[in-house]
């Protein structure tokens, strides 16, 4: 009996059998990033980046948390590397944040996103190698773009967001 458990066991863990969901157990992949906008013209516009590989999603800045970061720490450190922006130059509203939670490739993934505000909305944004392109969008753009709902979802409740702080 205990032979043919291993032996199912050994199956699960190389992908041959889905009998047991070992996927809800896992801790999800952290990550963290910033949901950098702008005002232009009176119209706020969301920071998407492009990647420049699989199929090309559009996103703002955010990352993996390496050991022993916090997700503050890695949404700033990430925002930098992808998008050349330091803390300096946003205005970060670290009591508006948000995290999705979802799964890639069968595995749970948790992203955590706060608000921020480019001081200088003519400030030049430095891509990496990670992402091919860049653009400022209203809010309707940048959820189609996006292409997931609960990233459409996190566009929109941050956007009414960024209004009343610009509006203050």
């Amino acid at each position: 009996m205990f032979i043919k458990f291993l032996y199912s066991l050994l199956l699960v863990c190389y992908g041959y059998c889905d009998c047991l969901d070992l996927t809800s157990k896992m801790s999800p992949t952290r990550a963290a990033g910033l949901v950098i906008f702008r005002q232009s013209n009176q119209i706020i516009e969301f920071l998407m980046l492009q990647t420049s590989y699989g199929v090309h999603h559009w996103t703002p800045p955010k990352g993996h948390v390496d050991p022993g970061e916090s997700d503050w720490v890695t949404a700033l450190r990430e925002t930098k590397e992808e998008a050349g922006l330091s803390e300096a130059d946003l205005e970060v509203f670290k009591d508006i944040s948000k995290t999705l939670n979802y799964k890639v490739n069968g595995k749970p993934k948790a992203v955590v996103y706060w608000l921020a505000k480019l001081k200088n909305p003519d400030q030049k944004v430095t891509l990496s190698h990670e992402h091919q392109d860049l653009k400022w969008l209203p809010l309707q753009p940048a959820q189609e773009v996006s292409g997931f709902k609960d990233m459409q979802d996190l566009l929109a409740e941050f956007h009414d967001m960024a209004l009343k702080a610009v509006n203050k």
